[in-house]
């Protein structure tokens, strides 16, 4: 008893060390992870992160333990159930994550799991005996005899994501070498800075950020416009708007000040710049032919070097 109640100690102090250590903290689901995949992970996290495990009679009685002193972890409660673990870390959190969930392993289909998606079965021929085709046509998977095997002729799914496999499909897929399901560290939930969020988060990337925040630019300034209430986002475009006012009473009235001179010649003289843009068009084109006629005198030239005239120069 005694060596039991020393090693809960050691774990509430390395757990209190960890907590006050490490900024943010990864909850990780651990069903059906292998000691090795552990360890693989623990090895792709040395200096970057540390992993800790423990019953969750034993993490909850530790974190209410530290409550007083650090409220803020009160928030992972709700999620200290299942079978779970925890990754401590100062690293940035996308990278982390990655680190976490690339780790897994296939493992074959068993009776009564949940496929997390659609498993199916590619037309291939099985080198099975034709022994064996009730067993297919059983299930519904069309087959046909080549060479004296069974050929299955089309892909045919055998179980829809979400639904349980069957001891058939179970039978079929482990008969066929196919492992449709992989096994590893989940994220369950973050916790950083004191908050607590899904791993789905850390999937938005910077552009979906500004996206969203410029589309709520524009509501804001679309609404304050709308009803002549001035916010930060409509400013600009209240002194544009105004400004065209202004212009428009100017010219309307005909009251005319130095900065609107060339705007007053351009709306009573369209003429003289309408001709202008012709002109400068055909310089442009101008110029545009002088230099093909001289990108082609220069080809024709390196034409006669090529055929050896450049030799007698």
């Amino acid at each position: 008893m005694g060596g039991i109640r020393e090693k809960k100690v050691e774990y509430f102090a390395k757990f209190r060390s960890y907590l006050e250590e490490y900024k943010s903290i990864f909850i990780v689901g651990v069903d059906n992870v292998s000691s090795q995949q552990m360890h693989q992970v623990r090895k792709a996290l040395r200096s970057r992160g540390v992993v800790l495990m423990g019953k969750n009679t034993m993490v909850r009685r530790a974190i209410r333990d530290f409550i007083s002193d650090l409220p803020d972890f009160e928030k992972l409660l709700p999620f200290i159930k299942g079978n779970v673990g925890f990754i401590f870390t100062n690293e940035p959190l996308q990278e982390i994550k990655d680190v976490i969930v690339s780790n897994k392993v296939a493992a074959p289909a068993r009776a009564g799991a949940v496929a997390p998606e659609d498993i199916w079965v590619q037309a291939v021929n099985t080198g099975m005996e034709p022994g064996k085709t009730s067993f297919f046509q059983a299930l519904g998977v069309p087959t046909k005899i080549a060479r004296g095997t069974i050929e299955i002729v089309s892909d045919v799914k055998v179980v829809d994501a979400g639904t349980r496999v069957g001891a058939s499909e179970a039978a079929l897929l482990n008969l066929l070498n196919i492992s449709p399901f992989t096994y590893g560290l989940t994220v369950v939930q973050v916790y950083d800075n004191g908050q607590v969020f899904p791993a789905s988060i850390l999937d938005i990337t910077d552009d979906e950020l500004v996206g969203h925040f410029v589309s709520a630019i524009s509501t804001v300034s679309a609404i304050s416009l709308a009803i002549g209430y001035p916010t930060l986002p409509s400013v600009g475009h209240t002194l544009i708007n105004n400004y065209k006012d202004l212009l428009a009473v100017a010219i309307g009235s005909g009251y005319h000040y130095a900065e609107i001179e060339e705007l007053v010649d351009r709306i009573e003289n369209p003429d003289k710049y309408a001709s202008a843009a012709p002109a400068a068009a055909a310089a442009t084109s101008g110029s545009a032919d002088a230099g093909a006629e001289a990108a082609a005198e220069e080809e024709e030239e390196s034409e006669d070097d090529d055929m050896g005239f450049g030799l007698f120069d």
